[in-house]
């Protein structure tokens, strides 16, 4: 499942996903949510939640004559990659009511995180970078919080509360988590910073960082097309990873039996 920036019926999203499904060899359901101000956060989490249970559900035929269920991700960059990350909080504390659906791990890019104190990487490119500056983040996350809340929220900062704690979580169900990022990208330093407190965690990350500024793969084909292939590396890892692991649980059982 694709969750991007909040232009999810655009011709821009569009291609940019059909450039993805034909890299990965895989089915992309392009999920749009409801914005701010109008629908402030959680409000757009309940949609990707939602669209799971739709994908869980439907009897679309692309999906269920095409999309292998056993071996699904959660991806999304910037506004998207967060609400990737707090859909996939969410469904990891139910991950049984998703059958037949199988989530593998997340992917996440560009995440658009932010905080009450300013990182290093917020200071030296708050006016640089050319798809997003200090100023427009702020402003974002002024209209998306719930009226009242600071950027220290835990919706905005996977620092504070719930998100924090709950991040773990992704490790004890079995998901692996790659989280990639520009270095031309104010929110460079959240991003890696989240990738540690996962791995702090116990949580498998894979870390993906180059030259560049915040989402440019929607307008870059071959920076897309790098992305793409260290996407498609994680991805192949992590399902040849959970083929070892449930080779090795069968053979477990086998021993179990025969020594009955």
């Amino acid at each position: 499942m694709m969750l991007t920036k909040p232009v999810a019926a655009t011709t821009l999203a569009h291609e940019f996903c059909n450039l993805l499904a034909a890299h990965l060899g895989a089915v992309v359901v392009n999920v749009d949510y409801r914005l701010a101000p109008e629908h402030r956060l959680p409000a757009a989490y309940d949609d990707g939640v939602e669209a799971l249970y739709w994908i869980r559900s439907t009897d679309d035929p692309w999906l269920t004559n095409f999309a292998d269920y056993s071996k699904c991700y959660l991806m999304g960059t910037s506004a998207g990659a967060n609400l990737a990350y707090h859909a996939g909080l969410r469904v990891s504390q139910q991950v049984s009511d998703l059958k037949p659906l199988k989530i593998k791990g997340l992917i996440l890019h560009c995440l658009f995180f932010g905080g009450v104190g300013r990182t290093e990487s917020e200071i030296r490119l708050a006016t640089v970078g050319t798809n997003l500056t200090l100023s427009m983040c702020d402003t974002m996350w002024d209209l998306a919080l719930p009226v009242g809340a600071s950027r220290d929220h835990e919706y905005c900062n996977p620092m504070m509360g719930w998100s924090l704690d709950g991040m773990g979580r992704f490790k004890d169900v079995g998901w692996r988590v790659m989280v990639t990022g520009r270095y031309g990208d104010l929110l460079i330093d959240r991003q890696m910073g989240f990738a540690k407190a996962l791995e702090s965690k116990g949580v498998t990350c894979k870390c993906f960082y180059a030259d560049g500024d915040h989402g440019m793969e929607y307008f870059d084909e071959p920076k897309a097309k790098e992305l793409f292939e260290e996407i498609s590396s994680f991805m192949s890892s992590v399902n040849l990873l959970t083929h070892i692991e449930m080779l090795t649980v069968n053979d477990t059982e086998r021993v179990a039996i025969s020594d009955k």
